[in-house]
C-alpha cells in the first residue's frame, strides 16, 4: 500500500512538474546601453553646448592669466615695486577667480549630467521593460557573472532604444 502511493505521488509530481512552465529569462548589459543609446549622445552634446560658453571663458581668463604672468616676469626688473605689488595682487586674484569658476563649472556640469543619465536610465529601463512585457519574459536581470547570447537582449534594446 505505501509503495503505491509513493509511485503515485512520483508519477504525480513528474506529471505536474511536466506541465510547469519554464521561467523566461533575460540579460541586459546595462553599461552598454548607457554608453550605446542615441539618447545618451543627443545628452551628451546638449551638455556641451549648455557648457561650452563657461568653459571658453574660463580658457579666456587662463589666457589673460598667462600673459599678466609673463608680463609682470618681463617687466618686473623695470617696474617699481608698488606696480610690481599691484600686478601680483591682480594675477592673485585672477588665479582665485579662475579657481572659483572651475570649480563651480564642475559641479554645475556634474549635476546637469547627472540629470541627464537620470533621465537615460529611465528611458532605457522603459524600453526593457517594454520588451520584457512584450516578448514574455519573468526575468530581465543587469548583471551576471555569466549570460549566454540566447538570453542577451542588449541589441533589442538598443534597436528599440533607435526608434
Amino acid at each position: 500500500m505505501k509503495l503505491r502511493l509513493v509511485v503515485f505521488l512520483l508519477l504525480s509530481l513528474t506529471y505536474v512538474s511536466s506541465y510547469a512552465a519554464e521561467p523566461k529569462i533575460g540579460f541586459v548589459d546595462a553599461v552598454k546601453l548607457i554608453e550605446s543609446a542615441p539618447q545618451g549622445e543627443e545628452s551628451l552634446k546638449q551638455l556641451e553646448e549648455e557648457f561650452s560658453p563657461r568653459d571658453r571663458e574660463i580658457r579666456q581668463l587662463r589666457a589673460e592669466l598667462r600673459d599678466a604672468e609673463a608680463d609682470l616676469d618681463k617687466n618686473a626688473p623695470v617696474m617699481k615695486q608698488p606696480d610690481i605689488d599691484k600686478m601680483q595682487l591682480e594675477i592673485a586674484a585672477l588665479r582665485r577667480k579662475i579657481k572659483r569658476l572651475q570649480q563651480e563649472f564642475k559641479d554645475d556640469y556634474n549635476l546637469r549630467r547627472n540629470e541627464e543619465l537620470a533621465k537615460l536610465q529611465q528611458i532605457v529601463t522603459e524600453a526593457i521593460i517594454e520588451i520584457a512585457e512584450s516578448e514574455g519574459y519573468d526575468l530581465i536581470v543587469q548583471q551576471a557573472v555569466f549570460a549566454s547570447k540566447n538570453i542577451n537582449l542588449t541589441e533589442r534594446v538598443l534597436q528599440k532604444l533607435a526608434k
